[in-house]
């Protein structure tokens, strides 16, 4: 019975699109296969892992009947993947099989019943709405996604805060060792509100926003939170915890302040970063007048120095870091410069950027 005959690009694209989410070993084998549901003149594609819910559609043309069933993502994916460009692809069910049909090549794989999927229930009546730019959102989580902890036994750190208040929407991330908060603006007036989304969560919109101007609807719902953009629909189920207090992190009375161009100081870490301990990942900041001197050494007793002119006329301090924390934050913001702001030897280095007053990213000293 036939499905569809769709060219190649038009059900690749939108396959990509939920596939993200697919985990590749799972105990459930139909986790591993995507939903697909004609109806009418649409195909409907939907992915999980029983968290997180993507879904997206296309064309199909008219002529057929309305079927479904679920069929391996990853398979289906390859074999678009591998396919010249502009073939035109015919998908035909029979005997629980689906066949993919293009030019002279044929493809059978098995397929699992669509009744089998396990769908995200209804969240019920949502209790907060807001809709923003793709590109504002996207931003905010780049801005904080790579503080997150990964594997942590305090689950609630695995994942980012969400916050809605006012017309203020906030994203915090911390993995015990370091903090990024940031926030946005949005048109709608609501009271407070806030979630802690899962990681993978989080990196899967990121990758699936767009840096345009269009909108994505965000949803909150008890235990649900859905992003409606463009043709995509991402539902989340919300990791059930206490967030640590980020207000008492962030410092707000640091003396000392330096400005650092954040490409040198980035291409400055990379050189140094290559002698430092693979484990440790420690380098030492020693301020003195006008000059910043950064240090790294490893077991073999190599050391890297590198040393950058500033404007900074305090007192002379030593401090050490995690140098994957720096560079983190170097390479995901995309200011031309960074204000760092220090208390004393045992205390965290607040981070912020000049042109974003919403932007805090504050990283804890370590022995060096």
């Amino acid at each position: 019975m036939k499905l569809l005959q769709i060219e190649r690009d038009a059900l690749l694209k939108p396959l990509q699109a939920v596939t993200g989410i697919v985990e590749k070993r799972h105990t459930l084998p139909i986790l591993s296969n995507v939903l697909l549901e004609r109806k009418q003149d649409r195909l409907d594609l939907v992915a999980t892992d029983l968290e997180i819910q993507v879904s997206t559609r296309c064309e199909a043309g008219k002529g057929s009947a309305d079927q479904n069933l679920t069929v391996s993502a990853r398979k289906l994916q390859d074999i678009l993947r591998s396919l010249p460009e502009g073939t035109d692809v015919a998908l035909d069910a029979q005997n629980n099989r689906l066949q993919v049909k293009a030019g002279k090549s044929r493809f059978n794989l098995q397929t699992l019943p669509a009744a089998d999927f396990p769908l995200l229930g209804d969240p019920g009546a949502p209790l907060a709405k807001v809709t923003l730019p793709q590109k504002d959102l996207k931003s905010l989580l780049l801005l904080v996604q790579f503080s997150m902890a990964q594997q942590d036994i305090r689950y609630y750190l695995n994942g980012m805060l969400f916050v809605l208040e006012g017309t203020e929407i906030r994203v915090v991330a911390t993995d015990g060792h370091r903090l990024s908060y940031a926030s946005g603006t949005v048109a709608q007036q609501d009271e407070k509100h806030e979630v802690i989304l899962p990681r993978k969560a989080v990196l899967e919109l990121s990758r699936l926003l767009s840096d345009g101007e269009e909108d994505v609807h965000v949803e909150l719902y008890a235990n649900q939170v859905r992003f409606r953009f463009g043709t995509i629909d991402l539902a989340t189920k919300v990791i059930d915890g206490k967030f640590p207090d980020y207000t008492r992190v962030i410092p707000t009375n640091y003396q000392k302040h330096i400005a650092l161009n954040r490409t040198l100081l980035l291409q400055a870490l990379q050189r140094a970063a290559i002698l430092s301990n693979e484990k440790f990942r420690g380098v030492r900041w020693m301020l003195t007048g006008n000059s910043l001197r950064i240090s790294c050494t490893n077991n073999e007793q190599e050391e890297a120095q590198e040393e950058l002119e500033i404007d900074y006329t305090g007192e002379p301090l030593d401090v050490g870091f995690n140098i994957t924390y720096l560079l983190d934050v170097l390479t995901n913001v995309g200011s031309e410069t960074i204000d760092c702001a220090f208390g004393d030897a045992n205390s965290s280095m607040l981070i912020t950027l000049p042109e974003r007053s919403d932007y805090r990213y504050v990283v804890m000293p370590m022995r060096i």
